[in-house]
């Protein structure tokens, strides 16, 4: 039994369900005897380096139950790399306050934090325990089935792209081609998500462009001539991260790094909007939900806030057990039904790691999802979106 206290942070992008982790994290730690005190790291590793902690032991359970239905990092976040220098100083903070178990809840680069923790504190002999939750909309963290946060953004990145085919629907001739931005720097996760949108067949999306599939300026404006002359109207989720059939980008670099060395690329959905424009001579309206995607609890997945606050449990039944340097992962069952197991795995096959869309979870034409995707997907919404009516339309003779 190690005894000591624990220190939890979240890092990277928020999702509906990352509060759902931490309270998982500190109701879990709350029932081992060997965990003193529990202490939430104010904006990630940034706050760790600067000794900026709360108690989190003082916080009601009242708090804890809303936690798990508000968006957000309730602890803060950071998008924070860390320096080789920083790890020394990481460990001198955790033997100051005799930090003993360490989580942090994040994407790929945060598990690469834990995971280098871990070896510093195994190189300096200091007895530590840490381990990743994970969480990330873009759903590419490695040897998980899913992760936390992927499916409340697929419920609603499917909802919003309804909606906005019901709207555009009705708009007529006045605004027929609708684009949505959807997000995914590399992996098309997310914006093949928009499928489950689908009630019947002719609904929206019409199309679905993601990062593992190029495509060209061509095919993008045929595959929406063809849709718009069978539908009348045509709904297009587009990823960020599309490429052109040569797989460079259609979004331009803004010259502009963020903190992990990752170029932020622009303007997206304004070219290929231009493309359609250039190529049929219909103007494309398109939306840009943004961090709505990542951020709108009122359409948080049960099923996903049960995972996330479950991944955040395990974490520390791993830890006490002795493992360190490892991530909770969520591993589908073999099953008829869903069902779920959470495992282990090393971070050393999960650091800086992506996980793309497979390809036979596209159509071959590239600009659809297949069955075999809605049947990994559907699940994890946590049930069907609302029922939306549709008119008979029994036209009156006319006079």
């Amino acid at each position: 039994m190690l005894r000591g206290n624990l220190v939890v942070g979240q890092s990277g992008g928020p999702t509906a369900v990352i509060n759902c982790s931490l309270v998982g994290v500190v109701r879990q730690a709350m029932a081992q005897p060997e965990i003193e005190g529990i202490y939430g790291m104010l904006h990630g590793i940034r706050g760790l380096l600067d000794g900026e902690f709360i108690d989190l032991r003082q916080e009601s359970e009242e708090t804890l139950e809303l936690l798990c239905q508000t968006p957000a990092s309730a602890l803060g976040t950071v998008r924070y790399k860390v320096k080789p220098a920083d790890y020394d100083g990481i460990l001198d903070v955790f033997a100051r306050y005799n930090v003993r178990y360490f989580f942090y809840i994040g994407g790929n680069d945060s598990m690469d934090t834990v995971y280098q923790v871990s070896e510093a504190a195994r190189a300096r002999g200091y007895d530590l325990r840490a381990v990743g939750v994970p969480k990330t909309i873009d759903n590419d963290l490695a040897m998980t089935d899913h992760c936390p946060g992927f499916g409340s953004a697929a419920r609603f990145v499917a909802s919003a792209i309804r909606n906005t085919g019901f709207d555009t629907e009705a708009m007529g001739d006045s605004g027929p081609i609708k684009l949505m931005e959807v997000m995914g720097r590399n992996a098309g996760w997310l914006t093949a998500a928009a499928a489950l949108a689908r009630e019947a067949a002719g609904d929206p999306p019409h199309l679905i462009y993601v990062p593992e599939c190029p495509v060209s300026e061509e095919q993008i404006a045929a595959d929406v001539q063809a849709m718009y002359d069978r539908y009348g109207y045509c709904v297009a989720a587009v990823s960020e991260g599309v490429r052109r059939e040569n797989g460079t980008p259609y979004a331009e670099g803004s010259g502009k790094k963020d903190a992990f060395g990752h170029e932020v690329k622009e303007g997206v959905i304004e070219t290929v909007a231009e493309i359609i424009e250039k190529h049929t001579g219909m103007r494309a309206r398109f939306d840009k939900p943004a961090y709505l995607q990542r951020s709108f609890a009122e359409l948080q997945s049960p099923v996903d806030r049960d995972e996330a606050h479950q991944a955040g449990v395990e974490a520390v039944r791993a830890a006490v057990s002795g493992q360190s340097g490892v991530m909770v992962t969520l591993v589908r069952a073999d099953s008829p039904t869903y069902a779920l197991e959470y495992q282990i795995a090393s971070l050393a096959n999960v650091a800086n790691a992506e996980r793309m869309l497979p390809r036979e979870y596209m159509n071959e034409a590239g600009n659809d999802v297949t069955p075999a995707f809605l049947d990994y997907a559907r699940p994890l919404i946590g049930g069907p979106l609302l029922t939306y009516a549709r008119l008979a339309k029994n036209l009156v003779p006319k006079r």
